[in-house]
């Protein structure tokens, strides 16, 4: 009779752990379809993490910070640490504009960005690739408590086809980002190191003139500093360059470097880089004034280490900042997406 009351008691236990077993573990599917009423409910979030690019000669490490409110305010910051030079985007009740702010500088023009375009650091993108890919594959990372989707890539750098997506198992806040090329080369991998839904912003977070406001302040001293240089150097009259010349690694094929001159300014000069051949293009280097540049049409592109912005139709300019120094690609018949892999290039190089 002990005997048989022992069995029973087993056999309790045995099909109690079995119950508790498979309402604590989740397949796919339950998964997805979390995600699928997370997208939905979203209203706001803020993150903050690392982003490695391995794109260039040498690996290239940038601060990340990510912040939106419904339904169409966002902020995205990228610092370079090793140089502490921060580019923001931002959209808000009056456009979406693309920020230098220890250039003061701004552009703003009409855009429903981010729209269809994926950012690797943006939820509303990483939950979207991962609802859309009928092939998702999905494991667990018991050691990150995590649920890892490998999904396709949809990104503007063609070269990006598969990512790997580190999810919560609590509350599905993103973790980690790896995203490879076809060999599996893991070219970008971006790090959270904090992640919180329901975020509650300040009134202002989202405005432009704060943003740009809010590095002068922190930067203050040595604002003032490199203002009275540059006040000094402007009546001397135009300067010497105060930079090297930036080459891009990648040149499309049948292209070849033309020529390099020096172009004045009215109070600088700027350097006019040419190359011809099956494709045309300039490319012009300088450290400019701060101003503010509206636009009616432009689009925003992800270069990876910075943004750029697309102007034109028949003749394109491509815009951006690094380390310093705004750049401008122009063309009239130089593919986007070559124009693109030309401004990737320049990542991590010095001026020469």
């Amino acid at each position: 009779m002990r005997m048989r009351k022992i069995t029973w008691i087993f056999i309790v236990v045995i099909c109690v752990s079995l119950i508790l077993s498979a309402c604590g573990s989740r397949d796919a599917d339950d998964v997805v379809g979390d995600l699928e009423k997370k997208l939905k409910d979203l209203e706001s979030y803020h993150g903050t993490g690392t982003m490695t690019l391995n794109t260039g000669n040498e690996a290239q490490e940038y601060q990340l910070e990510v912040s939106y409110k419904s339904p169409h305010y966002y902020r995205i910051s990228i610092t370079n640490s090793e140089r502490d030079v921060t580019q923001i985007v931002l959209r808000n009740d009056e456009g979406v504009f693309v920020l230098t702010p220890h250039l003061q500088k701004s552009f703003r023009f009409q855009s429903d960005w981010p729209g269809q375009q994926g950012q690797v650091y943006l939820y509303e993108t990483l939950v979207n690739s991962i609802l859309t890919d009928d092939e998702r594959q999905f494991t667990m990372d018991d050691e990150q408590k995590s649920f890892v989707f490998d999904v396709n890539a949809n990104y503007q750098n063609r070269s990006l086809s598969r990512q790997k997506i580190w999810l919560s198992k609590d509350g599905y806040e993103p973790q980690q980002v790896e995203i490879a090329d076809d060999s599996a080369s893991v070219l970008v991998l971006v790090k959270f190191n904090e992640f919180e839904f329901g975020k509650q912003f300040e009134d202002d977070a989202f405005d432009m003139k704060r943003n740009l406001s809010m590095w002068q302040m922190k930067s203050l001293p040595t604002f003032l500093a490199d203002q009275e240089a540059e006040d000094n150097e402007a009546e001397s009259g135009p300067t010497n360059l105060s930079f090297g010349v930036y080459t891009p690694s990648y040149t499309p094929e049948g292209v070849e470097f033309s020529d390099l001159r020096e172009v004045p300014r009215d109070d600088h000069l700027a350097i006019l880089v040419r190359y011809a051949g099956v494709y045309n293009y300039t490319i012009i280097e300088e450290k400019p004034e701060a101003k503010d540049v509206s636009l009616t049409q432009g689009e925003i592109i992800d270069l990876g280490y910075t943004f750029a912005v697309l102007t034109g139709e028949i003749q394109k300019t491509l815009s951006w900042n690094y380390d310093g120094v705004e750049f401008k690609l122009t063309t009239d018949d130089l593919p986007k997406e070559e124009m693109v892999k030309v401004a990737q290039s320049l990542e991590g190089q010095i001026g020469k």
